[in-house]
Protein backbone atom coordinates (compact mmCIF):
# COMPACT_ATOMS: atom_id res chain seq x y z
CA UNK A 1 0.00 0.00 0.00
CA UNK A 2 1.74 3.09 -0.75
CA UNK A 3 1.71 6.21 1.04
CA UNK A 4 2.55 9.85 1.11
CA UNK A 5 4.41 11.63 3.70
CA UNK A 6 5.29 15.52 4.05
CA UNK A 7 8.09 16.75 5.89
CA UNK A 8 7.28 20.89 6.59
CA UNK A 9 8.50 23.80 8.28
CA UNK A 10 5.34 25.23 8.95
CA UNK A 11 6.56 28.36 7.31
CA UNK A 12 9.47 28.58 9.35
CA UNK A 13 13.11 30.51 8.96
CA UNK A 14 15.88 28.98 6.78
CA UNK A 15 17.23 26.86 9.38
CA UNK A 16 13.86 25.02 9.63
CA UNK A 17 13.45 24.63 5.88
CA UNK A 18 17.53 23.54 6.39
CA UNK A 19 16.39 20.82 8.91
CA UNK A 20 13.22 19.72 6.27
CA UNK A 21 16.09 18.99 3.95
CA UNK A 22 18.42 16.50 6.60
CA UNK A 23 14.77 14.90 7.71
CA UNK A 24 13.79 13.92 4.00
CA UNK A 25 17.95 12.67 3.87
CA UNK A 26 17.65 10.60 7.17
CA UNK A 27 14.59 9.01 6.60
CA UNK A 28 15.34 8.16 3.01
CA UNK A 29 18.62 6.44 4.38
CA UNK A 30 16.64 4.52 7.15
CA UNK A 31 13.62 3.65 4.69
CA UNK A 32 16.25 1.95 2.57
CA UNK A 33 17.37 -0.45 5.97
CA UNK A 34 13.85 -1.64 6.40
CA UNK A 35 13.77 -2.30 2.73
CA UNK A 36 10.81 0.05 2.45
CA UNK A 37 10.69 1.60 -1.57
CA UNK A 38 11.28 5.35 -1.34
CA UNK A 39 11.05 8.44 -3.44
CA UNK A 40 10.69 12.10 -3.27
CA UNK A 41 6.97 12.85 -4.90
CA UNK A 42 7.20 16.65 -4.82
CA UNK A 43 9.30 19.50 -3.49
CA UNK A 44 8.37 23.12 -2.30
CA UNK A 45 11.36 25.41 -1.72
CA UNK A 46 11.88 29.12 -0.77
CA UNK A 47 15.32 30.56 -1.93
CA UNK A 48 16.71 27.41 -2.70
CA UNK A 49 15.67 25.36 0.47
CA UNK A 50 12.58 22.87 0.81
CA UNK A 51 10.20 24.39 3.51
CA UNK A 52 8.08 20.61 2.34
CA UNK A 53 9.31 17.93 0.93
CA UNK A 54 7.09 14.80 0.14
CA UNK A 55 7.68 11.27 -0.04
CA UNK A 56 6.23 8.36 -1.18
CA UNK A 57 6.40 4.89 0.55
CA UNK A 58 5.39 1.39 -0.75
CA UNK A 59 6.64 -1.48 1.37
CA UNK A 60 5.51 -4.03 4.10
CA UNK A 61 6.99 -2.43 7.09
CA UNK A 62 5.80 1.07 6.81
CA UNK A 63 3.54 1.37 10.15
CA UNK A 64 6.00 0.59 12.15
CA UNK A 65 8.72 2.81 10.26
CA UNK A 66 6.30 5.68 10.00
CA UNK A 67 5.85 5.42 13.98
CA UNK A 68 9.68 6.63 14.48
CA UNK A 69 9.33 9.52 12.70
CA UNK A 70 5.31 10.90 12.78
CA UNK A 71 5.21 14.16 14.82
CA UNK A 72 7.70 16.83 15.72
CA UNK A 73 11.40 16.17 15.20
CA UNK A 74 13.62 18.63 16.80
CA UNK A 75 17.10 20.10 15.77
CA UNK A 76 19.53 20.98 18.04
CA UNK A 77 22.33 23.35 16.97
CA UNK A 78 23.81 26.92 16.04
CA UNK A 79 22.50 28.41 12.61
CA UNK A 80 24.07 27.70 9.88
CA UNK A 81 22.89 30.97 8.51
CA UNK A 82 23.01 32.83 11.60
CA UNK A 83 26.02 33.19 13.28
CA UNK A 84 25.05 35.61 16.05
CA UNK A 85 21.44 34.29 16.19
CA UNK A 86 20.73 32.70 19.47
CA UNK A 87 18.41 30.39 18.83
CA UNK A 88 19.46 26.74 18.57
CA UNK A 89 16.03 24.85 18.45
CA UNK A 90 14.50 24.03 15.40
CA UNK A 91 11.62 22.04 14.27
CA UNK A 92 9.75 20.51 11.88
CA UNK A 93 6.64 18.34 11.05
CA UNK A 94 6.36 14.53 9.78
CA UNK A 95 3.21 14.10 8.83
CA UNK A 96 0.99 11.50 6.92
CA UNK A 97 -1.23 12.51 3.64
CA UNK A 98 -4.32 11.45 3.05
CA UNK A 99 -4.62 10.94 -0.38
CA UNK A 100 -7.40 12.03 -2.64
CA UNK A 101 -10.30 9.77 -3.12
CA UNK A 102 -10.27 10.44 -7.07
CA UNK A 103 -13.27 8.88 -8.87
CA UNK A 104 -12.35 7.01 -11.93
CA UNK A 105 -12.97 8.53 -15.31
CA UNK A 106 -15.96 7.30 -16.82
CA UNK A 107 -16.54 4.56 -18.96
CA UNK A 108 -19.36 4.32 -21.50
CA UNK A 109 -19.54 0.37 -20.87
CA UNK A 110 -20.23 1.25 -16.95
CA UNK A 111 -23.02 3.29 -17.82
CA UNK A 112 -26.92 1.98 -18.31
CA UNK A 113 -29.20 3.93 -20.27
CA UNK A 114 -32.92 4.23 -19.75
CA UNK A 115 -35.70 5.46 -22.06
CA UNK A 116 -38.42 8.10 -20.42
CA UNK A 117 -41.28 10.08 -21.79
CA UNK A 118 -40.23 13.66 -21.96
CA UNK A 119 -41.53 16.74 -20.28
CA UNK A 120 -42.15 20.25 -21.25
CA UNK A 121 -42.36 22.06 -24.41
CA UNK A 122 -41.65 20.82 -27.70
CA UNK A 123 -44.86 19.51 -29.01
CA UNK A 124 -46.65 16.53 -28.96
CA UNK A 125 -43.93 14.60 -30.24
CA UNK A 126 -42.06 15.48 -26.88
CA UNK A 127 -44.80 14.34 -25.40
CA UNK A 128 -45.81 11.25 -26.96
CA UNK A 129 -42.35 9.94 -28.04
CA UNK A 130 -39.68 8.40 -25.23
CA UNK A 131 -37.02 10.73 -26.18
CA UNK A 132 -35.61 11.32 -22.44
CA UNK A 133 -32.61 9.40 -21.29
CA UNK A 134 -31.77 8.58 -17.53
CA UNK A 135 -28.14 7.41 -17.36
CA UNK A 136 -26.75 5.94 -14.42
CA UNK A 137 -23.06 5.13 -13.80
CA UNK A 138 -23.33 1.87 -11.97
CA UNK A 139 -19.73 1.95 -10.25
CA UNK A 140 -20.64 5.32 -8.15
CA UNK A 141 -24.16 5.11 -9.03
CA UNK A 142 -24.19 9.14 -10.05
CA UNK A 143 -27.69 9.75 -12.70
CA UNK A 144 -28.96 12.11 -14.72
CA UNK A 145 -31.50 12.89 -16.53
CA UNK A 146 -31.49 14.14 -19.88
CA UNK A 147 -34.84 15.95 -22.32
CA UNK A 148 -33.21 18.63 -23.94
CA UNK A 149 -33.95 17.16 -27.77
CA UNK A 150 -36.25 14.99 -29.28
CA UNK A 151 -33.50 12.54 -30.42
CA UNK A 152 -32.85 9.82 -28.11
CA UNK A 153 -29.15 9.46 -29.61
CA UNK A 154 -28.23 13.04 -28.83
CA UNK A 155 -30.08 12.78 -25.42
CA UNK A 156 -27.78 9.82 -24.77
CA UNK A 157 -24.45 11.36 -26.21
CA UNK A 158 -25.57 14.51 -23.60
CA UNK A 159 -26.36 12.40 -20.89
CA UNK A 160 -22.44 10.87 -20.73
CA UNK A 161 -20.78 14.26 -20.92
CA UNK A 162 -22.81 15.48 -17.88
CA UNK A 163 -22.23 12.08 -15.87
CA UNK A 164 -18.46 13.24 -16.92
CA UNK A 165 -18.55 16.54 -15.75
CA UNK A 166 -20.24 15.35 -12.33
CA UNK A 167 -17.06 13.20 -11.80
CA UNK A 168 -14.72 16.03 -12.52
CA UNK A 169 -16.75 18.44 -9.94
CA UNK A 170 -16.03 15.92 -7.20
CA UNK A 171 -12.71 15.26 -7.93
CA UNK A 172 -12.01 19.15 -8.13
CA UNK A 173 -13.74 19.04 -4.22
CA UNK A 174 -11.63 15.92 -3.47
CA UNK A 175 -8.53 17.25 -4.52
CA UNK A 176 -9.10 21.07 -3.23
CA UNK A 177 -10.03 19.59 0.38
CA UNK A 178 -6.24 17.43 0.07
CA UNK A 179 -4.90 21.00 -0.47
CA UNK A 180 -6.60 22.77 2.25
CA UNK A 181 -5.55 19.50 5.02
CA UNK A 182 -1.83 20.11 3.55
CA UNK A 183 -2.06 23.45 4.43
CA UNK A 184 -2.90 23.39 7.59
CA UNK A 185 -0.40 20.89 8.48
CA UNK A 186 2.52 23.38 7.30
CA UNK A 187 1.50 25.79 9.54
CA UNK A 188 0.27 23.90 12.66
CA UNK A 189 4.01 22.70 14.51
CA UNK A 190 4.13 21.76 17.92
CA UNK A 191 6.63 22.10 19.51
CA UNK A 192 6.76 20.05 22.35
CA UNK A 193 7.41 16.48 22.81
CA UNK A 194 9.44 15.90 19.64
CA UNK A 195 9.55 12.48 18.56
CA UNK A 196 13.34 12.53 17.43
CA UNK A 197 15.93 15.29 18.67
CA UNK A 198 19.22 15.33 16.33
CA UNK A 199 21.45 17.69 17.17
CA UNK A 200 24.45 19.42 15.14
CA UNK A 201 25.14 20.00 11.16
CA UNK A 202 26.20 15.95 10.99
CA UNK A 203 22.74 15.40 11.99
CA UNK A 204 23.46 12.87 14.68
CA UNK A 205 20.58 11.66 16.99
CA UNK A 206 20.58 12.84 20.58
Amino acid sequence: MEKLVQITSGRGPAECNMAVRKVADRMIREAQIHSIRIEQHAVESIANLPCSITLKLNGKNMDSFLKQWLGTIQWICKSPVRPFHKRKNWFVAVVEIAQATLVSPIDERDVTYQSMRSAGPGGQNVNKVSTGIRATHTPTGLTVQVMDSRSQLQNKQLSLERLREKVAKMNAVSSMQLQTNVWLSQINIARGNPKRVFSGLDFKES
